[in-house]
């Protein structure tokens, strides 16, 4: 099957039926508030991203992978940063052009499946930023490589990911599902994402995840964890992302 058209076909179904928060752009008044020094942008559902991890953005190129939705890259910009976007979701990228309309700035704006080859040259970009998306990917790696072409010597690298413990359970109550999470091998797994209306999604393990950077070549510099923001993990302040900084 093609997952990755079932997911974008799930998540413009998100943004425009059900108000999905990830499909929501920022507002003018958030816009102004960036431009002023007031901001914060985010990986994961609650933790901001250290602002040290980003430093001075003015004259920067960034690529905001799989990064649609009008929140990050508008912040980007108003602090002088020079944005692409790019997107498997034709309406998270209408939320990018509308921003950007709004706001008087410009922006490349590239429908991509990032599990492909990326359409950019070598060395391209500054910093690479990555909020969650890698659970709608079976594989990481290939990813990871190919960030690593497009990025400049010495650029950085930062992305969110879950941590595999979501997929061990349906009800955050009982483990129940056999690891890794991986509907394209397991049915029952299947059945379960199509009857939540919850795409195709699949569970990456440390050793995928970090074992994968740094065999793309990239030089890990720091790392956080985060919650759901919601339920009973959450409640219980069990982590289920993480998010990394490399540098190349």
């Amino acid at each position: 099957m093609d997952y990755q058209k079932v997911n974008e076909e799930t998540i413009n179904r998100w943004i425009t039926e059900e108000d999905w928060e990830w499909g929501r752009p920022i507002s003018h008044e958030v816009f102004m508030d960036a431009k002023n020094g007031k901001w914060d942008v985010g990986l994961t559902p609650t933790k901001p991203v250290p602002h040290s991890w980003l430093g001075e953005l003015k004259g920067k190129k960034i690529l905001g992978l799989a990064s649609g939705g009008g929140q990050q890259m508008p912040i980007f910009t108003a602090l002088g940063a020079k944005c692409t976007v790019m997107d498997i979701s034709d309406v998270q990228l209408k939320s990018e052009r509308l921003v950007a309309d709004r706001e008087k700035y410009d922006i490349e704006i590239v429908k991509g499946d990032m599990t492909k080859r990326f359409p950019f040259n070598d060395e391209e970009f500054d910093i690479i930023f990555s909020p969650v998306s890698y659970c709608y990917v079976e594989k990481l790696e290939p990813i990871f490589k190919e960030c690593y072409r497009v990025l400049k010597k010495g650029g950085t690298y930062m992305f969110g990911c879950d941590n595999g413990i979501n997929y061990l359970t349906n009800d955050e109550v009982t483990i129940e599902n056999k690891m890794p999470f991986n509907p394209l091998l397991n049915k029952d797994q299947m059945d379960a994402l199509i009857e939540d209306d919850c795409g195709v999604q699949f569970s990456h393990s440390f050793e995928e995840i970090i074992g994968g950077v740094l065999h793309a070549g990239f030089r890990v510099k720091d790392v956080y964890e985060d919650t759901n923001g919601e339920g009973r993990l959450h409640e219980l302040n069990i982590p289920t992302y993480i998010s990394m900084l490399m540098e190349k």
